[in-house]
């Protein structure tokens, strides 16, 4: 409508139409990039989730990595330092308490699965739920056992950096 009103302000007729044609071209342009540009945007914001998730697993491996392996170093940079666990105990402890149990033995395991089977995101933190089957030995609880549990994992995006927050895992059985 635009290139219609200033049109009639033209002295010809031709300069006219061409002004219009160049204002309903742009009107199309832009509806043209638009449709292009959109859906690579949204594929941005899946391929950024999707990276994200790759790196979340990763974590979680390097997390079970470190249990089986009693690496308190690789722990405490994984973890936040005010992690806060609900462990298969019943027994809600932090950061300090968890690197005393692993380097006092009392996690330990021989075999340790970790089956992701949801990771939701929400803002900055990343829920990761599923099930751990796992082979306690030395001073753990149930050694020689196998215990399967639930478990869901809480990490927060600070900084650019995943961090271990909050965990919690619920033993289901044990043989």
């Amino acid at each position: 409508m635009a290139g219609l009103t200033i049109s009639n302000t033209g002295k010809s007729p031709g300069r006219s139409r061409y002004f219009f044609t160049l204002q309903f071209f742009n009107m199309k342009k832009n509806k043209f990039l638009l449709l292009i540009v959109l859906p690579i945007l949204m594929s941005n914001i899946s391929l950024a989730q999707q990276s994200d998730e790759v790196v979340i697993r990763q974590l979680e491996n390097a997390e079970r990595e470190a249990i089986l392996k009693g690496d308190t170093t690789v722990l405490s940079q994984l973890m936040s330092s005010q992690i806060v666990v609900q462990n298969p105990e019943n027994a809600i402890v932090g950061f300090t308490k968890i690197m005393e149990r692993v380097k006092a033995g009392k996690i330990n395991y021989s075999s340790f699965e970790r089956n992701i089977e949801n990771i939701a995101f929400v803002d900055n933190i990343a829920i990761v739920m599923g099930l751990e089957i796992l082979i306690p030995q030395g001073g753990s609880q149930h050694t020689g056992k196998t215990v399967k549990r639930r478990f869901t994992n809480i990490w927060i995006k600070q900084k650019e950096v995943w961090k271990l927050t909050a965990t919690q895992a619920t033993i289901i059985s044990i043989n």
